[in-house]
């Protein structure tokens, strides 16, 4: 009779390995996913202080980073204008305040989705947490059975 419970067990634990595995590339994801949503709210952090501080700018200058770690001092000619994509390679022209303001909205919407993707990584971790404890007790289970044999 041992010997019928023994290959249901083994699939089981086969099967919990399997999500697991699942579970853990999903996390991976859903962490990559936070790591976007933060890269995109501190861009927009900084364009939030670039843009005040062009119009702060006594003469209008600016240091431009060109990439690479380089920058120029670059004199803005329109502080008040400002080119802003709003999404689906849509760009806009709108004020300086209009763009700060919409800077501070999608920077909401990205902590409101930080938050509901950390959420979900939490309950998913939270499966993982249990699923590694019946893979745990399984385990136990298939060596003390071993031991009796």
């Amino acid at each position: 009779m041992t010997t019928t419970t023994q290959p249901m067990d083994q699939r089981e634990l086969m099967t919990l390995q399997h999500y697991m595995k699942e579970y853990g590339q999903q996390a991976e994801i859903f962490v990559s996913q936070l790591d976007m949503l933060e890269n995109g709210r501190m861009e927009a952090l900084a364009a939030i202080d670039a843009l005040q501080g062009m119009v702060a700018s006594d003469d209008g200058t600016v240091l431009l980073q060109i990439g690479g770690g380089a920058s120029v001092r670059a004199k803005i000619l329109e502080p008040e204008k400002i080119l802003i994509a709003i999404g689906a390679e849509v760009i806009v022209e709108r004020s300086n305040k209009e763009a700060v303001d919409f800077l501070k909205e999608r920077i909401m919407e990205m902590e409101a989705s930080q938050k509901k993707v950390a959420e979900t990584l939490d309950r998913l971790r939270a499966q993982m947490n249990e699923i590694n404890k019946r893979l745990e007790s399984g385990y136990q289970q298939s060596m003390a059975e071993q031991d009796q044999d």
